[in-house]
């Protein structure tokens, strides 16, 4: 399948920055007086920032999405500075994609003498990357306050939630813990290539599910991975569909669960997943559960 991704004029971007904060997941910065997309694996393709560009320096390109490759990317961008380097780097351990970080120290290492900066000092920055922060418990407050150089809306960063393991599945608790892994969770921000999609089983719930049905984090959010969506007052639907798309053939979704509210405007949530499965070249199960305004499962079956 084919992919938009972000593409930056250099020659036109002067660096000033406003498009930074209006990309959802922080993979625009601002560096060496120009904007760098520091990882292509988190660019959406959406181009919220494309308008907030006084110069026209940034473009949307479609081109054949083929699997992510860390030893590519870096081919690409030693050539663009320490800087950029560590950028990306560190945007990677911030999301938690230990496996390419890993790849990517190791290709720069083979080719050390092709680098024209001291890779030893970028290892040493990316390895201590974050760590002052979480002593001194501002990682939040770092959050919050980023700077255009910093990137990204904080209330639509990609983060991943540990959950503790939960002893008693049947105990009744004021208090029971949310069982949501992610952030964000709803589909215009989420990014179907973030790593907790990758092999997930995916619930694609109406947005007023949650609030009618008091089991459900323990009885359907747990262990899966969300979306949310309105399909009535959502603009832009088309966008959710080629996002499920991405999610089927390259984070390669398990199954996806529908959970619709007993409504007909829900129905069009089930529609644009079967719209997506028409479209990619994998076939995942899908089941739907329809659920009731008292918080009861009216149906619930594989179609």
């Amino acid at each position: 399948m084919k992919r938009d991704i972000l593409k930056i004029d250099e020659e036109l971007c002067n660096g000033c920055g406003v498009c930074v904060p209006n990309c959802h997941e922080g993979a625009l910065q601002v560096i060496d007086g120009k904007v760098r997309l520091v990882s292509e694996l988190m660019c959406d393709g959406l181009g919220a920032c494309i308008g907030h560009c006084p110069e026209g320096a940034i473009t949307i390109e479609t081109r054949e999405a083929e699997p992510y490759n860390e030893t590519k990317v870096m081919e690409q961008m030693k050539d663009k500075g320490k800087n950029t380097i560590i950028a990306h780097l560190k945007h990677l351990k911030d999301h938690g994609e230990t496996g390419f970080l890993q790849e990517g120290v190791m290709y720069l290492k083979s080719h050390r003498e092709e680098l024209n900066f001291n890779l030893d000092e970028v290892t040493s920055v990316v390895h201590n990357h974050g760590k002052a922060a979480a002593v001194a418990g501002a990682v939040m407050a770092s959050h919050i306050h980023q700077s255009n150089e910093g990137g990204g809306c904080p209330g639509s960063r990609t983060m991943v939630i540990g959950k503790p393991e939960t002893k008693n599945e049947n105990a009744v608790d004021s208090n029971q813990p949310s069982e949501l892994r992610q952030w964000p969770v709803q589909m215009h921000l989420v990014n179907p290539n973030a790593p907790y999609f990758r092999g997930a089983d995916l619930l694609l719930a109406a947005d007023c599910v949650a609030f009618s049905m008091g089991g459900f984090h323990n009885n359907h959010l747990k262990g899966k991975s969300l979306a949310i969506a309105c399909p009535k007052l959502d603009q832009g639907t088309d966008t959710y569909i080629e996002k499920l798309t991405a999610m089927i053939d390259i984070a390669k979704v398990n199954t996806i669960t529908v959970m619709m509210m007993e409504v007909p405007c829900c129905g069009g949530l089930l529609m644009m997943v079967k719209a997506a499965l028409a479209k990619a070249s994998r076939k995942v199960p899908v089941k739907k559960i329809i659920a009731g305004i008292n918080g009861e499962v009216v149906q619930e079956e594989w179609v």
